[in-house]
């Protein structure tokens, strides 16, 4: 059982969490492209068997979410797992349609951002999490990122909170980009709710529940799925054998990758295609 599974990651759920049920239910090897917060939902792409050689296609896919901020309130988390460290009053300006749409288009394109103080990202040695568990301070790098597109869903006027969506770049924290709308709408905020509605190529509608692949173990996206896009080449015996023990063939195909198949139409694996040479990738 080779390919991908897509899974909707329900609440409370880590990522590793999910990793482990599948594990369990389909007994095979599985690894997953990155990680949703335990209070987030959504697409959760899992890499199973030599699926898991899809990793580095998979890795830097740009993604989109559903996001609520709740304004008023600042958590030491930027989520609403942690404790409530300010409060500040909201007013009517924030929460008008034309002033946050406004501020929101301030935050397209390629940006620095800071990320929270709670997450996993490595600053000397340590996970800035252990640095902020113990109550220390230390100066978090900033890393670009690109935002391509942030438009306004709704506003909750009553419970003072807004929801957008957001399509942006691999290592943005939506947790900060909501912290910093929030303060450009001249208040504070944090994200209440986080949904991922697409991973690349891999959208809700894709996606599967825990429950739904313990009755039915079906619904993979096979390699060769994954790679339909692609155009394909078949080698003959004598240059299959040698294209698997490693060996570059001369080819006319233009540089980029390609399914590979044998003269019985057998699916055999990917290919790339660099300065008219054919090497092997992904062999199944």
């Amino acid at each position: 059982m080779d390919g991908i599974i897509v899974i909707y990651k329900p609440k409370q759920y880590t990522s590793h969490d999910v990793v482990a049920k599948v594990k369990k239910i389909l007994e095979e090897k599985v690894g997953h492209t990155g990680t949703l917060d335990p209070n987030a939902t959504g697409v959760l792409p899992l890499l199973i068997g030599k699926g898991t050689l899809l990793s580095k296609y998979l890795i830097n896919h740009d993604k989109t979410y559903i996001a609520t901020i709740q304004l008023g309130k600042r958590t030491d988390t930027l989520d609403e797992e942690g404790i409530v460290i300010e409060k500040k009053e909201v007013l009517k300006q924030s929460l008008e349609k034309e002033n946050i749409e406004k501020v929101l288009k301030t935050f397209l394109g390629e940006q620095e951002q800071t990320p929270p103080m709670y997450s996993a990202i490595k600053v000397k040695g340590k996970k800035l999490y252990e640095y902020a568990r113990k109550g220390q301070t230390v100066e978090i790098p900033t890393r670009k990122i690109t935002i391509y597109e942030i438009k306004l869903i709704r506003i909750q006027e009553e419970l003072k909170q807004i929801v957008i969506e957001v399509s942006c770049s691999k290592g943005t924290y939506i947790r900060s980009l909501c912290d910093d709308i929030a303060k450009k709408l001249n208040t504070i905020g944090y994200m209440k709710e986080l949904e991922r509605t697409k991973v690349g190529q891999f959208k809700l509608e894709d996606t599967i529940t825990i429950e739904e692949l313990e009755k039915a173990k079906e619904n993979m996206i096979s390699v060769e799925d994954f790679f339909q896009n692609k155009s394909e080449i078949t080698l003959e015996p004598s240059k299959l054998e040698m294209f698997l023990n490693g060996v570059k063939l001369d080819t006319n195909q233009q540089d980029q990758v390609y399914r590979i198949y044998d003269q019985k139409k057998c699916f055999i694996g990917s290919g790339i295609v660099e300065n008219k040479k054919l090497k092997r990738d992904i062999i199944l």
